[in-house]
Order: C-alpha cells, then structure tokens, then sequence
C-alpha cells in the first residue's frame, strides 16, 4: 500500500492521474456538447428541459456526475500542484522560447486551469446548483398532439413543493410538465460580461486542450508512429477547435436573441 502511495504522490504518478482525469473529462464534454445541442431546437426548450431532468434524476448518471465532480476537483488539484513544483524547480524562465501556440498553451496550463477552474465553479452554480438545490425555477408544461406531432409549451405552476416532473397522456395529447432550466440560460445569457466571460472560459478549453489531449497519451505511453497523426488530429479538430466552437456559440446565439425581444 506505501508503494501503491508513493507512486502516486511521485511527479510521474501524479503526471498519470492527470493525463486519466483528463481523458475522462474529454469524454464528458463530448456528451456534454452533445446534450446542449439541444438548446439550438425551436421548441421553447421542451428537448433540453427533459435532458436536464435525465440527467439529475436518473441514478445511474447521477453517480457518474459525482464522480465527474470528484475528478474535477482531482485534475485541478493536481494541476496546481505539478504547476507550483515546476515553478519551484525553474524559478528562472528559458532563455530562448519557442512561439508556437502549443509551446504557450503548455507553459501556462497553470493560467488556462486556473481560468477553467473559476468558470466551473461559476457555471455549476449558476446552474446544476440552482437546479438541484434552489426553488426559484419556474416549471412548464409541453402538450404534444400525437396526431400531428405539433407541441405547444405554457407555464405551469405546481400543486405541490415537492414536484419536478411528470408525464401523461389525455384524448391523444402527451403533457409533459417539467423544471425550466432553459428559462435560467436565457437569463444567464442575457448578460453581456457572463458571455464574455463564457468564450473566453472556451478559449482556455481550446488551448488547454491543445497541450492536454495529445499529453495525456504521451503520459500513458500510448504513442506510436502509426496513430500519432490521428491523436493530433483529433486533439486539435476535435478538442481544441470544434467542441470550443459550439460551446461558445451557445451564449453568443441567446445573447443576441435577447437583444431582439
């Protein structure tokens, strides 16, 4: 058991737990991406509303979101520490640098976790937290003709203080009443400093990203001439450009739609 410490308390141990969180993470903003692509649907939020209840109610996902949380917190914890231990060993910078944007995101992966770990916090509470653990939600009610397909969204207020969800069918018309946590992004998204702030959270992932992806591989010794180009691939189209990007897009989209109302 000493050893099993010892190893994971060495730079190379704590080098692997970062390169594994992270390689969790990147999974997590792939299903991530994918569920707030659902905010891009004209239907008043019904899609997302009814993938935000899934996701906070359904205990399988729940135990994988706290399990998420805790490798948030590993990652960046050990991050902090591997930064503060380079710095300590280097106080005295290169004297010739390279101006590469890898070069730069991985000499200030300390800055972009930093950033990254300030905006989950914010985000998280700006969101899960007031979903979970705060009543100050609004709730709606979707009727969906399933004849016709067609679905009309109303608000609905609650009999009881303890409802969150339901489901029925009545003459051929689906209701589904629900939390309207769509409600909150329009709101949180009207806010010009909160958008901003949001893309330049996703300019860090992007950066981040960048370094961290093919790192993380090449902590595990998962390289090979054949597969090289595909991680870079992946890591820079995937990681660093796409999933920013539409993420990003996300608070830009409703911050302008707000300015039209």
């Amino acid at each position: 058991m000493s050893e099993f410490k010892q190893t994971f308390n060495s730079s190379l141990g704590k080098k692997l737990i970062m390169a594994l969180t992270g390689l969790f993470l990147c999974t997590f903003l792939i299903v991530h991406v994918g569920g707030n692509l659902l905010l891009f649907k004209h239907d008043d939020g019904f899609a997302f509303n009814s993938y935000a209840n899934f996701l906070t109610h359904f205990p399988p996902i729940e135990v994988i979101a706290y399990l998420l949380y805790f490798f948030i917190i590993l990652h960046s914890v050990y991050a902090l520490v591997l930064t503060i231990k380079n710095r300590r060993a280097r106080p005295v910078g290169y004297a010739v640098t390279t101006k590469s944007p890898t070069s730069w995101s991985s000499k200030n992966m300390g800055l972009l976790g930093s950033i990254l770990l300030l905006f989950i916090v914010i985000h998280m509470g700006d969101f899960w937290f007031t979903y979970k653990y705060k009543d100050i939600l609004p709730f709606k009610e979707y009727r969906t003709n399933l004849a016709t397909n067609q679905t009309t969204a109303s608000e609905y207020k609650p009999e009881v203080p303890t409802f969150e969800r339901s489901i029925s069918t009545e003459n051929n018309v689906e209701i589904v009443r629900v939390k309207d946590l769509h409600s909150r992004i329009q709101w949180s998204f009207s806010h010009l400093w909160y958008v901003v702030f949001y893309v330049i959270a996703m300019v860090a992932v992007s950066f981040h990203l960048l370094h961290g992806f093919q790192s993380a591989f090449k902590t595990l010794g998962w390289v090979h001439k054949k597969y090289d180009g595909i991680v870079s691939f992946i890591g820079t189209w995937l990681f660093a450009v796409i999933i920013p990007l539409l993420f990003a897009l996300m608070p830009i989209i409703y911050y302008f739609q707000s300015l039209n109302k």
